[in-house]
């Protein structure tokens, strides 16, 4: 080998082996070197809150030098399926509870029905009364407990200004507006003392329900009022009727034990034993029976219209009806009056008003 070729060859060598040297050999701070790419910058963290419904909305937010924030113009949006079907099935409840609200309008809408369309109604006769009133009362007890009527059975004072409201007042603005329409309007006599018999009577199970829609928690309070009213009514309504006309009315005591028990107490035990032993059932049923309270309700103002529409369009119908209204217009606003003078320092006193106002009117229905 020529002595260049030798010397090169000696180089190459050299260079060769501190090539390996320095491979072999680890560098302080570095354990290995990786041929991958570098690895992207984490992502800014991540906000969510709630957007409208079922949409879940995210949006990124970075830091800059000035350590404020920026919004990111990268969205993530996401609709949860289940979210939207929850929201709409608890939409749904909602519209079907509230279902009440309504009712103004739909008793409003039933009585000019009934007057101009007397067949819509005619058909739900008189024999549907107690099982319609009864359903009210089942609905009333599904939304009570028996600690509710408890709480009721606790209070005298509001029971006793509700029997006061029923069996004096009443009967005073009765005899009124019975006389009234007699010796003034001309009326026939047997309007007026029917006008009398009628404020001689209980209140209707309607104002139960009617207490229920306005104040659900007076509901079981209203229940023991028309309750112990309409069992004394065997004794007091006959007095009261001799007093007014002179003539006892007879009373069916054995029909009012029945109605009293058909219409108010099995229906009413009926929504607290499902309450109480079945409250999934329960649940799942409460929604729909307001709406159809409600339809129930419509039947019965514009059924009695319907089926007595000769006798409101009579040559008396326009002055009966005003009288009538005279006679339930002052009922309530006494019975709202007394309640409010009664409780005037307790806390629920308006709740209390409207409880007893309703059980001082006697219903359209019973006229």
């Amino acid at each position: 080998m020529p002595p260049a070729s030798a010397g090169a060859a000696v180089l190459r060598r050299a260079h060769l082996a501190g090539v390996h040297s320095l491979a072999g050999r680890r560098q302080p701070g570095v354990d290995r070197v990786s041929m991958l790419p570098a690895a992207a910058p984490p992502l800014p963290p991540l906000v969510s809150w709630q957007q409208g419904s079922g949409v879940v909305a995210r949006r990124r937010l970075s830091a800059n030098a000035s350590g404020s924030f920026e919004q990111n113009n990268t969205w993530e949006e996401s609709v949860l399926p289940s979210q939207v079907v929850e929201e709409s099935k608890v939409d749904f409840l909602k519209i079907l509870k509230s279902a009440n609200t309504v009712i103004p309008h739909i008793v409003l809408g039933s009585t000019i029905l009934a007057l101009v369309y007397p067949p819509s109604f005619t058909w739900f006769t008189t024999r549907y009364y107690a099982p319609a009133l009864g359903f009210l009362m089942f609905a009333v007890g599904v939304n009570s407990s028996v600690e509710d009527f408890i709480e009721a059975i606790k209070r005298p004072d509001a029971i006793a200004v509700g029997y006061i409201g029923q069996f004096i007042i009443k009967p005073l603005f009765g005899y009124l507006f019975g006389t009234l329409a007699v010796t003034v309007l001309n009326l026939p006599t047997a309007l007026g003392a029917g006008i009398m018999l009628v404020s001689c009577v209980s209140g209707a199970q309607l104002s139960n329900y009617a207490t229920f829609l306005t104040d659900p928690h007076m509901a079981p309070l209203s229940i023991v009022m028309t309750s112990l009213s309409t069992a004394t009514a065997v004794f007091v309504t006959p007095t009261l009727s001799y007093f007014l006309i002179g003539q006892k009315l007879p009373v069916d005591v054995k029909g009012m034990m029945s109605s009293i028990l058909q219409i108010v107490v099995a229906p009413i035990a009926a929504g607290l034993l499902l309450n109480r032993f079945l409250p999934k059932l329960c649940a799942a049923i409460q929604p729909f029976l307001p709406p159809l309270a409600v339809f129930i309700t419509a039947l019965c103002v514009g059924s009695p219209l319907a089926i007595n529409i000769r006798a409101v369009l009579s040559p008396f119908g326009l002055s009966i009806v005003l009288l009538l209204f005279a006679f339930h217009t002052s009922s309530f606003v006494a019975g709202y009056q007394l309640a409010g003078t009664w409780f005037r320092k307790s806390a629920d006193v308006k709740a209390l008003q409207r409880t007893v106002s309703f059980e001082t009117v006697a219903f359209l229905l019973l006229l």
